[in-house]
């Protein structure tokens, strides 16, 4: 166990520059972050969004959201100019960005309403929206009855009665994932006694 009494003037002075070349490294830490997100530099902002578009697809909303987030100085026409010119050379699409989140969340297992919701509030137009999201798939109906069976699996039955308890979760359930009442009705008239 070390008592400061015993600590020397050549260890304190050590300690000392220590601690200040720390808080130097520090304040060029913050120096750099803060000319990072406050910049007009176009190659700045150009690889921000490569960086995004890397991890994954993102609309034309989204990405100039976060844009706007990370660099919140920069004037906004500029970030949509770094943007288009994105859209332009085919590294930003909504149309692909639609396609995949579409196949994604129905893997999901997510229904045709809440699929267009989470589009809508991505920024994506009904006419892109409409081009890949299809309300009358059979799909939708597919994924409803496998949900009831996994859910039917967990609660250990193969059957339940209608107005029921494990009925009405079922049908809640169903309903906040977003399928249609045609899909939660004949997805639950196998099941239902």
């Amino acid at each position: 166990m070390c008592d400061i009494r015993f600590v020397t003037a050549i260890d304190r002075a050590h300690w000392l520059i220590t601690l200040k070349d720390k808080e130097e490294i520090e304040n060029k830490k913050s120096k750099k972050d803060n000319k990072d997100h406050a910049t007009s530099d176009v190659p700045v902002l150009r690889r921000a969004a490569m960086d995004f578009l890397a991890r994954r697809e993102h609309s034309f909303h989204e990405l100039q959201h976060k844009l706007h987030q990370k660099f919140s100085d920069t004037p906004s026409e500029l970030l949509d100019e770094v943007l288009r010119c994105l859209q332009n050379e085919g590294l930003q699409s909504d149309d692909r960005f639609t396609e995949s989140w579409v196949r994604y969340r129905q893997g999901r297992g997510f229904g045709y309403h809440h699929i267009r919701g989470d589009l809508s509030a991505r920024g994506l137009s009904n006419t892109i929206i409409d081009r890949y999201l299809f309300d009358d798939d059979e799909a939708w109906l597919h994924s409803a009855r496998d949900l009831v069976a996994k859910k039917l699996r967990t609660l250990d039955t193969e059957a339940i009665e209608f107005g029921s308890k494990p009925h009405r979760k079922l049908l809640k359930f169903l309903e906040s994932r977003g399928f249609g009442h045609r899909e939660i009705r004949q997805a639950l008239e196998e099941v239902v006694k």
